[in-house]
């Protein structure tokens, strides 16, 4: 799973199978800003879940 460019913002999802966790990371103009934790259940995070954290993040950061 790649990066997703989003109203200027790059988010880059990881996530760890085992711990059944993972993080987005957050950046503007290639510095970070901030760190979106999550938790999933089965093989991998799906991307529509990744895209609703994304979405949510923007609407509650009037991005």
């Amino acid at each position: 799973m790649g990066a997703v460019e989003q109203n200027g913002f790059v988010f880059e999802p990881e996530f760890s199978v085992i711990g059944q966790n993972g993080a987005i990371h957050v950046f503007k103009n290639g510095k970070f800003i901030e760190e979106i934790q999550f938790v999933f259940s089965g093989e991998y995070p799906e991307f529509d879940e990744i895209q609703q954290l994304i979405d949510n993040y923007c609407e509650q950061n009037s991005i």
